[in-house]
C-alpha cells in the first residue's frame, strides 16, 4: 500500500490505542490461568501472533465483543510436534520460547526471515548448556527439551523480551529460581510492567537490586484484565503537536509504568533547544524522536545501538529517510545526531522498509511538506488504524492499494 499525504495540520480529539506491550503479556498470563477475560485489545499483526500461537501450544480462546476469553494452557496441554507461527513479531517468539522449551515436547516456531535474523542467543545458550534440542533454520526453530529450574544471569544490555519470557515459565517450576542481571539494566521499565502484570494473576516476583527472585509451583489466576493505552504510538498523535497541530490524545494511564511515557518530556525538551538524550530505556521512540528533532535543528540521541536488531536497523533506515528531506543525519555504534537543516519536499517515494514505527515517523514530516510512503501496510504490526484515525483529527491522507 502507498500512502500519499498532503500538508495538513492536525487538529481534535483521540484515543490512544491499546498497549501492544500490554496486551501480548496479558494474554500470555491469561492463557496459563484457567478462564481469564483481556479487555480493550488492538488486534494488530503482533498481537494477533501471539494469540494464534497460545491458541496452537494449547490454549482456549474465545474472541467476544466484551473481550478475548482465554485460558486452560499449561506444559501438559502442548500437543506434540506443535508448531506455531510468529509471523514478525519479536515480542512474540521471545515470550514463548523459554515456554516451548519447558514443555518437554516438539515444538516447532516458523516466522519472517527477518525475525530470525534478530538475536536469540540467550535462550540458544541456555539450550546448549541444559541439553535443550534448539535447531535453527532460516525461517524456522524447532525445540524440544524441559527447562530447568535455577539461576539465570543475563546481560542487561540485551532485549528485556528475553527476562520477559523467563519470568513467564519459570514460576510454573517444581523449584525456585532466580535471574540476575549482569552490567547496565537498560529497558528496565519493560520488566516493571510484566512483573505488574505477573502480580495481577497472582503471580509473585520479588526483587532485590538487579536479581529476580521466583517462587516454585505457582499458579496463574483468573483475572479481568483491561488492556491501557499506548504510550508508544500515542507518542507518534502527540508529536502533531509540535509541527503546528493541537491534538488531545486520552486514554493513558497518569501512573503507567510503560517506559515509553517519556516522550513527551523528549518533544519539550526539543522544543526549547536541548540537544541531547538518552534513549537506552526507550529505544522505541527513536524514530519519533528522530523525526521530531529534524524540525528544531536536529540532536544527539544516545543509547541507540539495539535500533539495528529492531523490525529493520531504525538508525541506518531513518538516515536513509531524513536524508530524502534534506536531513543529514550521522550514524555511531550507541548514538545516532540529527543534523541541523532545512526540511525539503522529499522529491522521491518513501520507503516503508517494513517497519511500522517509520512509517508513522515519516508520515508526520509529510504532513508538512506533502509526500507518499511505499510499504505502509507496515502500521498493521501495531497499530491497524493508524491512518484512519490521523485523518479523523485532519490529516490528509490517500491510501492505494
Amino acid at each position: 500500500m502507498t500512502v500519499t499525504i498532503k500538508p495538513s495540520k492536525a487538529k481534535g480529539e483521540i484515543f490512544a490505542p491499546p498497549s501492544k506491550s500490554m496486551a501480548h503479556r496479558a494474554l500470555i498470563c491469561g492463557a496459563l490461568s484457567k478462564n481469564s477475560i483481556i479487555r480493550n485489545i488492538d488486534f494488530s499483526a503482533d498481537v494477533k501472533a501471539t494469540l494464534g500461537a497460545l491458541e496452537n501450544l494449547g490454549a482456549n480462546v474465545d474472541i467476544t465483543d466484551d473481550g478475548v476469553i482465554i485460558g486452560g494452557l499449561s506444559l501438559e496441554s502442548v500437543p506434540n510436534d506443535a508448531v506455531i507461527d510468529c509471523f514478525e513479531s519479536g515480542s512474540t517468539i521471545r515470550f514463548l520460547l523459554p515456554f516451548c522449551m519447558c514443555c518437554g515436547k516438539k515444538v516447532t516456531i516458523k516466522g519472517a526471515k527477518r525475525l530470525f535474523e534478530r538475536p536469540l542467543t540467550i535462550y540458544e545458550q541456555i539450550a546448549k548448556e541444559q541439553g535443550i534440542l534448539f535447531e535453527k533454520g532460516e525461517q524456522s526453530l524447532t525445540v524440544c527439551g524441559t527447562l530447568k529450574s535455577g539461576t539465570y544471569k543475563v546481560l542487561g544490555n540485551i532485549s528485556s523480551q528475553f527476562i520477559t519470557g523467563l519470568l513467564f515459565t519459570l514460576p510454573l517450576l517444581s523449584n525456585k529460581s532466580q535471574i540476575e542481571i549482569i552490567g547496565d539494566f537498560e529497558s528496565e521499565s519493560y520488566i516493571d510492567l510484566t512483573l505488574s502484570v505477573l502480580d495481577s494473576f497472582g503471580v509473585i516476583v520479588s526483587r532485590k537490586d538487579n536479581t529476580f527472585y521466583i517462587e516454585a509451583k505457582q499458579k496463574y489466576n483468573d483475572c479481568e484484565y483491561e488492556v491501557e493505552g499506548d504510550c508508544s504510538n500515542a507518542a507518534f498523535l502527540e508529536a502533531f503537536n509540535y509541527l503546528g497541530g493541537n491534538v488531545e490524545v486520552s486514554g493513558l494511564k497518569l501512573d503507567t509504568l510503560q517506559g515509553d511515557r517519556v516522550y513527551k518530556q523528549i518533544f519539550e525538551g526539543l522544543k526549547k533547544g536541548q540537544k541531547q538524550f538518552d534513549l537506552a530505556d526507550c529505544p522505541d521512540l527513536a524514530p519519533v524522536v528522530f523525526a521530531i528533532s529534524s524540525v528544531y535543528g536536529g540532536a544527539e540521541f544516545t543509547g541507540t545501538k539495539r535500533l539495528k536488531i529492531k523490525e529493520s536497523n531504525r538508525a541506518e533506515v531513518m538516515k536513509t529517510e531524513l536524508s530524502k528531506f534534506g536531513i543529514e543525519t550521522v550514524v555511531l555504534e550507541n548514538s545516532v545526531i540529527v543534523k541541523n537543516g532545512e526540511l525539503k519536499t522529499p522529491e522521491e517515494c518513501l520507503q516503508s522498509h517494513n517497519d511500522h514505527r517509520i512509517v508513522m515517523a515519516l508520515s508526520l514530516l509529510l504532513s508538512i511538506t506533502g509526500g507518499s510512503i511505499e510499504g505502509a501496510e507496515a502500521v498493521c504490526k501495531s497499530y491497524p488504524n493508524y491512518f484512519s484515525d490521523i485523518k479523523t483529527i485532519g490529516i490528509d491522507v490517500n491510501e492505494v492499494n
